[in-house]
């Protein structure tokens, strides 16, 4: 079986010590993002779905655009690592490249991911060239399937180095969708070693920073693909030493532990729970107490599963579990849902920790990337882009054949002044005036979220009405062999529409702001002649008013006011004028 007495996981404390300052930058994002791979035949519309979110607080959100390109023989692509901005070195480039928009290219390939880390040994080798960021998109500017991308990222690898730590790729095309677990091998040798398994039709699968995938079939390419060497390095190196049909990719090279139980597989288990039956018997596993009772790799779930739905999934915060964070003392009076950072905290010695949501206020940016094969290329292909935290960042239709991409969700190379960055604020950017929303949420959750979900329901209604009119157009000038004006009206589309979401969800932001200032709910009511208003004071719920009275005694307790009311009786009687009651002044 798996040697684990010899193995190190790479989590946050062991590569602060053992990686370099960059490298250990990067790991910070290790516990940093959450995927669900869906196949045509778990959807409700029979497309492919992968959702994907990018967890870190260092992230700025903006869409790739990677336009096709042709190329002379012979030239180079300089690769930067896609986290640190570090020059890794150059590979060969094609002669032909795809248009890549976001995560997707024009041939509805799709690629997402999440960082599992796994044996610190073996990550970041020096000299590696292609890290994680750099290979999902040299590989969407090539392949033309899911297989295909697969075979890319192996060979891709293999010839210059795998520059990462152990990483989760989801990839899915229109018929197809897999999921590919990969590591380096350290110093030992150049490249990685890796699986990909195909996921069954009918079913759904998750992975959130925790590699999954564990015995897998050996003679089976239409289920499985490997590199050559995946057990036979673990069982060189010490790893393993069992037979091949019992060999274990996650237990091998990323073995579960508490955090990644805890932080990482609960995460799977309430996307699981959400859309499948059967999940209660791994609570003991999420929660941490028993790591043996692994959760199955892919689950059916109990109906087909439409692109709304996973949308309001990533915008859970494990509410009505075991893991539901939103009644206890941490949130508040306003049942919050956010555990502001670190994961874990101590208190007299004793280590605690808050619950990682799959939405969370980290967030750089979301996506629901759809693969559809009823359509042509130039339309089927479309990702849903979202900015900041899933639970309240709209999403935005963006197909993969556009020759442009909206502004507000652009980053300008060189010049901060157009829409900002992650240090500079701008009202023009989707990335700033979500995370208003946001932020102005987090602060009285109970009152203002239900706000911003009406929204967001809403809006994303509109979307789905008005992309489908827009497809319905498409299709007409494809049916015409006019593709190019069709890519040009897709292109207008989603230009427009998401540079217009960012005003209207400005707009949003300054209709809360007004409703939910100073602590009160300011609504317009013509009958006031003074304001035009009505102000209604909401205080706090009764729960956190106990918590008051239990915590502080009497120290808040307002005495009765004898001599004042005695004075009112006999004001009364006499016919004398009254003190006016202090509460009863306005401004008090």
């Amino acid at each position: 079986g798996t040697k684990k007495q010899r193995i190190r996981t790479c989590g946050l404390m062991s590569a602060l010590r053992l990686l370099t300052t960059i490298a250990a930058l990067f790991v910070y994002s290790a516990l940093a993002c959450s995927n669900i791979l869906i196949t045509p035949e778990a959807s409700e519309d029979g497309s492919s779905m992968i959702f994907y979110t990018a967890d870190s607080a260092e992230l700025y959100a903006k869409i790739e655009f990677l336009p096709a390109m042709e190329y002379p023989a012979g030239t180079m692509m300089s690769i930067y690592d896609w986290d640190s901005g570090k020059y890794l070195g150059e590979i060969e480039q094609v002669n032909k490249t795809l248009n890549v928009v976001a995560n997707q290219n024009e041939k509805q390939v799709i690629i997402g991911e999440t960082t599992f880390g796994g044996i610190s040994e073996l990550c970041y080798p020096p000299g590696a060239i292609m890290d994680y960021g750099s290979l999902i998109w040299a590989t969407l500017q090539r392949a033309h399937s899911a297989r295909d991308a697969i075979r890319i990222m192996g060979e891709l690898v293999a010839e210059y180095g795998y520059a990462s730590g152990g990483e989760s790729f989801s990839i899915a095309d229109k018929h197809e969708v897999w999921v590919l677990e990969m590591i380096p091998k350290g110093v030992h040798e150049r490249g990685a070693v890796w699986v990909a398994q195909k996921i069954p039709k009918g079913h759904i699968v998750a992975h959130a920073n925790q590699a999954r995938i564990r015995t897998f079939p050996l003679n089976d390419p239409n289920s499985a693909i490997y590199s050559s060497d995946v057990i036979s390095f673990a069982r060189a190196h010490g790893l393993y030493e069992g037979p091949d049909e019992a060999f274990s990719f996650s237990d091998t090279y990323d073995p579960v532990t508490v955090s990644g139980a805890r932080f990482c597989e609960a995460r799977v288990w309430s996307l699981y729970r959400r859309f499948a039956d059967g999940m209660m018997p791994y609570l003991d596993y999420v929660q941490g107490q028993n790591l043996s009772n692994r959760m199955p790799w892919s689950v059916q779930p109990r109906e087909k599963i439409s692109l709304n739905d996973t949308m309001w999934a990533f915008r859970q915060h494990n509410e009505g579990s075991w893991f539901d964070n939103t009644k206890d003392v941490g949130a508040a009076a306003f049942s919050s849902p956010y555990r502001w950072r670190p994961l874990t905290w101590e208190l007299e010695g004793t280590r605690y920790v808050n619950e990682r949501t799959v939405a969370a206020q980290q967030t750089g940016w979301n996506f629901v990337a759809q693969a559809r094969a009823w359509l042509p290329d130039e339309i089927g292909a479309v990702t849903w882009f979202g900015a900041d935290d899933a639970a309240t960042s709209v999403h935005v239709p963006i197909y993969a054949s556009i020759t442009r991409i909206p502004s507000k969700w652009a980053l300008p190379k060189g010049d901060k002044t157009l829409n900002g960055d992650v240090t500079k604020f701008s009202f023009d950017s989707a990335f700033w005036v979500m995370n208003m929303v946001a932020n102005l949420a987090y602060t009285r959750w109970r009152d203002i979220y239900p706000y911003v979900a009406e929204e967001l329901a809403a809006t994303e209604e509109e979307y789905f009405a008005s992309s489908a009119q827009a497809e319905k157009t498409a299709i007409a000038l494809v049916s015409n062999g006019q593709h190019a004006d069709a890519v040009e009206h897709l292109t207008q589309y989603s230009v427009t529409t998401a540079n217009e979401c960012v005003s209207r969800f400005l707009d949003l932001w300054q209709r809360l702001f007004v409703i939910f200032r100073d602590g009160s709910v300011t609504t317009e009511n013509t009958e006031n002649p003074s304001c035009g208003c009505s102000v209604k004071a909401t205080g706090y719920p009764n729960n956190w008013y106990h918590r008051i009275v239990e915590d502080t005694g009497d120290h808040y307790k307002m005495y009765p006011d004898s001599a004042l009311e005695a004075e009112d009786e006999k004001a009364i009687a006499s016919g004398r004028f009254r003190v006016i009651n202090k509460l009863d002044v306005r401004g008090v």
